[in-house]
């Protein structure tokens, strides 16, 4: 039997033991804090000051890096329009890829220099070139002024588009012909230039549609181009060769007259009904005049009622009469080549009569 002594002698050794272990875990436990303590203000000094968690070499090279690829940003910007990609944007698409299409109703400008291949035949590659990027940098101005943006420069053509963000048919239209009038102003100053530089003028044709246009994506994996297709780029592209045949400096189509707003200042007239190039159906064509001077307006306007006797006499086929009104309108205005499309239009169709055509419209013109 132990004694009352000895037991009280063992608890006493028990419990300094319990009380040495739990000192031991609790200076653990106060270490193991400290640790974490001391880690979470050297996290906290690295999120706060990352400078001085870098070591310069790397900071300049990451800045490098960083101006890279702002420049590379850049330069593709050039190559595709930000107005393409916000197309992207709208169909919640993130990779550029080969057979992406938006379709949307646009209007559609194109612009090309009349009698540019006579005009490379006394150039050189390299002058060429440097006249082109010149006259490609007036025409951009009016573009994008007017809430456009270039979809192609095509040799001496540039094709533009204009889709007014937020924007309805009112806009885009209206934003298409003040880029088309600021591109003739745009030419004036042009020739200003070319002439006290000892060079001659140069003249262009413009042509605008307004209707459904398909933005997309063409090529293969390793080499692909945004583009727009359809029918009315053909129209928009058509008008714009018909400035030859009709010596007048913008062409627009009836789409184009439909959707302007109202109460527009525009000023524009008749100038006959086609069928272009690629298309059965025919199409009205006007003459915008808002760019020219006002005496001149008056006289073009003042020859509408003319133009559309002449539209009415070869849809009804009266042939005879159409050639004795377009003769005396061109000893009239022996400058408006309208009038002398109409008679070529006359004698040609009494040499080859043609179908019936409800809509009075006739094959691109003859001259």
């Amino acid at each position: 039997m132990f004694s009352a002594l000895e037991i009280l002698s063992a608890l006493v050794v028990v419990v300094a033991i319990c009380a040495l272990f739990f000192a031991i875990k609790w200076q653990m436990a106060q270490a193991k804090l400290s640790q974490l303590q001391h880690e979470h203000r050297l996290n906290a000094q690295r999120v706060v000051q990352p400078k001085q968690a870098f070591d310069p070499e790397l900071q300049d090279l990451y800045a490098a890096k960083a101006q890279e690829a702002r420049d590379l940003h850049h330069t593709i910007r050039r190559f595709i329009p930000k107005q393409f990609i916000q197309h992207l944007s709208a169909k919640h698409e993130t990779e550029l890829k080969v057979g992406f299409a938006d379709e949307d109703d646009l209007a559609i400008l194109f612009v090309d220099i009349c009698q540019f291949s006579h005009l490379a035949e006394t150039l050189s590659p390299q002058q060429i070139l440097n006249f082109l990027n010149s006259f490609f940098l007036r025409m951009n101005a009016p573009i994008h002024a007017n809430n456009g943006f270039i979809d192609k420069f095509n040799g001496d053509a540039i094709m533009a588009l204009f889709d007014h963000p937020d924007g309805n048919e009112h806009d885009k239209v209206m934003d298409s012909l003040q880029a088309a009038i600021g591109l003739r102003l745009a030419l004036n100053l042009y020739n200003e230039h070319r002439e006290n530089s000892g060079y001659q003028p140069i003249n262009i044709g413009i042509g605008v549609h307004y209707g459904p246009v398909i933005i997309g994506t063409v090529g293969t994996d390793d080499r692909m181009d945004t583009t727009a297709l359809g029918d009315s780029v053909n129209i928009a592209y058509r008008l714009e060769g018909l400035c030859r045949n009709y010596h007048v400096d913008i062409i627009i189509s009836e789409q184009v007259v439909l959707n302007l707003p109202p109460g527009h200042k525009m000023t524009f007239r008749i100038l006959d009904n086609v069928i272009v190039k690629g298309r059965s159906q025919g199409q009205k064509i006007y003459e915008v005049l808002s760019h020219l001077p006002k005496q001149q307006q008056i006289i073009k306007l003042a020859q509408e009622k003319e133009i559309v006797t002449c539209l009415s006499l070869r849809k009804q086929q009266r042939l005879d009469e159409l050639v004795d009104v377009a003769s005396c309108c061109i000893t009239r205005y022996p400058t408006e080549q309208v009038f002398k499309q109409f008679l070529a239009q006359a004698e040609y169709l009494t040499r080859h009569p043609q179908h019936e055509n409800k809509s009075g419209a006739i094959n691109s013109p003859l001259i």
